[in-house]
């Protein structure tokens, strides 16, 4: 067993809050942290600058695919990024994941 930070950009705070609350909902992650970000990228052969949020969630690794399935569902992005990055964290707080 391991644990995992998935990040997720997102149009605005609404969509990010709609996410995780239905991730919440399915039990697939423990909590999610949202933040507004400024995003610089590539789109159909052009820079694009845009005001987006990000969220963090915090799950087990086990969960991976199906967070990843769920986000994919109901994200309005064509590509929506959906990121892992595998973590460790203080006994105490990987207990409080595991119980979710």
């Amino acid at each position: 067993m391991g644990f995992i930070i998935i990040y997720i950009t997102h149009k605005d705070e609404k969509e990010a809050k709609h996410v995780a609350n239905h991730l919440l909902d399915k039990k697939l992650i423990a909590c999610a942290n949202i933040f507004p970000i400024k995003s610089l990228y590539w789109w159909k052969g052009k820079i694009q600058k845009d005001n987006e949020v990000v969220s963090l969630v915090k799950t087990q690794k086990e969960n991976w695919n199906k967070v990843k399935s769920e986000v994919k569902k109901i994200h309005p992005y064509d590509v929506p990024c959906i990121m892992k990055l595998d973590v460790s964290a203080n006994k105490d707080y990987e207990d409080w994941i595991k119980s979710v």
